[in-house]
């Protein structure tokens, strides 16, 4: 019995614990929230009823950067409004916390999802041994299964002078020294989302006759080493030409 007092005066004595919420709209789990690109998030911080009304000013941060808010957004109930929502946007946390207390605090992290920019057809062309990309911005949340394809058929990387890469951005196919017979015709850089389907960007690749370039710059150099041997000679000798020119 003695035991059961001396717990309910501690219970008594024990001041109510501060802590503040984070309501969204979209709903979070937990502290994830799922969104797309450009569409609206609000973002609700409470403080709970352990705070004391003069100690409830609460303060926003954006992965540790302070939010700018107009201060009768700020007492006890905090509203804040991330609109268009950008790729740039997933990862993103937004913390509210006391302004008096940093340690009261939650936060809530962005799941931003979008799909690979593609879904187009580009022309290339490329003359007889040189080299060309193809490139893809195979960039999305959540990520995507890549397949490059010639003329409808999963491209055998393993000959033909073929070198992918993918860094999870950029996704791209060299092709060293093109010849006409082994490498032209329609490419397509296939990605798969768990989310949005099969996106896909085609390349029409046209291998041209190599042309002969024109050296230019040397050419120019030499025109410019003729004239003026020609003119330094003319000068040398211009007693010569003036009494050649005064006979006649």
């Amino acid at each position: 019995m003695k035991v059961l007092v001396i717990i309910l005066l501690l219970l008594c004595c024990v001041s109510p614990l501060k802590a503040v919420t984070i309501e969204s709209c979209p709903l979070a789990i937990g502290s994830l929230l799922k969104t797309e690109v450009e569409e609206t998030v609000t973002l609700t911080c409470k403080t709970d009823a352990g705070i004391e009304p003069s100690n409830s000013e609460l303060q926003w941060f954006r992965n540790g950067a302070r939010v700018n808010l107009a201060q009768e957004n700020r007492q006890s109930r905090s509203n804040l409004c991330v609109q268009s929502v950008k790729k740039e946007d997933n990862g993103v946390v937004f913390t509210c916390q006391l302004k008096g207390d940093a340690s009261v605090n939650g936060s809530i992290k962005f799941d931003v999802h979008y799909p690979p920019d593609l879904n187009d057809t580009k022309e290339v062309f490329v003359e007889e041994k040189d080299d060309v990309v193809l490139s893809c911005d195979v960039r999305a949340n959540p990520p995507v299964a890549l397949v490059w394809k010639r003329d409808g058929k999963v491209l055998d990387l393993t000959t033909g002078r073929y070198k992918a890469t993918n860094n999870g951005i950029t996704a791209e196919l060299s092709i060293r020294k093109a010849e006409r017979d082994v490498h032209q015709g329609t490419y397509v850089c296939e990605v798969t989302s768990s989310v949005y389907g099969v996106v896909s960007r085609t390349f029409t690749v046209t291998v041209e006759d190599r042309v002969l370039k024109f050296p230019v710059g040397p050419t120019i150099a030499g025109v410019v080493v003729v004239l003026c041997t020609i003119v330094l000679a003319l000068i040398s000798r211009r007693d010569k030409i003036i009494k050649c020119c005064k006979r006649n």
